[in-house]
């Protein structure tokens, strides 16, 4: 079973309900213990995301025996007065992109202070 993710502290530049929308655009078919492991949530607080990203037209789902497959609306407009007019197909597209070239992509090097020589 997995364990409560451990909690963030301080701000970031992505919402959970991006991060819950990125991986859902990622597999349709994603299981709520999933998300929860890859976002760094509760699967509570994911089934709270889901809830809201339907209740506000961006994503709906069918269910097939024990598997849902989710629909993401893609022409839907961000809700933010700054984005107006900028649908959520062009989020999903910078995240989920980066998803797949941040697996593909080796470790970044780290810049090396040169050692004092005594």
């Amino acid at each position: 079973m997995v364990g409560v993710p451990e909690p963030h502290s301080g701000w970031t530049f992505i919402t959970s309900h991006a991060r819950v929308l990125a991986a859902i655009a990622d597999n349709t078919n994603v299981r709520i213990r999933d998300i929860a492991a890859r976002c760094r949530l509760t699967e509570r607080a994911v089934q709270r995301i889901i809830s809201d990203l339907e209740e506000g037209g961006y994503l709906s789902h069918t269910r097939d025996g024990r598997t849902n497959t989710y629909r993401i609306e893609p022409d839907k407009v961000l809700r933010h007065p700054a984005e107006a007019g900028l649908p959520v197909a062009s989020l999903l597209s910078l995240l989920v992109q980066d998803e797949t070239d941040r697996a593909k992509a080796p470790e970044p090097v780290m810049a090396r202070t040169p050692s004092a020589r005594h």
